[in-house]
């Protein structure tokens, strides 16, 4: 097989390797959203005065094993508006829709 075709054939398994990763990473973060919001629904947190504090909401400083994709996904949905946040860390559902 010619150097040439190697090395395009090289590229493109480097570039499906990539786009793949990212698909995954994108499907893992959506696991936690919708883990996130049946939380809080099982909870019954929809309101500041029921809101729950989530273990998950910060990230360890020693993380040990998988990736946990939680927190970054937490982040996300109270940038959105989805999920509200009290003053004291607590986390409650705002839109009840979802």
């Amino acid at each position: 097989m010619p150097e040439s075709l190697q090395l395009i054939i090289s590229i493109l398994l480097l570039v499906a390797a990539l786009i793949l990763s990212r698909q995954f990473h994108a499907w893992k973060i959506k696991k936690a959203y919708l883990r996130i919001v049946e939380d809080l629904k099982s909870r019954n947190a929809t309101t500041p005065q029921s809101a729950v504090p989530l273990p998950y909401a910060n990230r360890p400083f020693l993380r040990i094993g998988l990736k946990d994709h939680r927190p970054m996904a937490l982040k996300s949905l109270v940038a959105e508006n989805i999920v509200g946040m009290t003053e004291d860390g607590r986390y409650y559902l705002l839109d009840k829709r979802v």
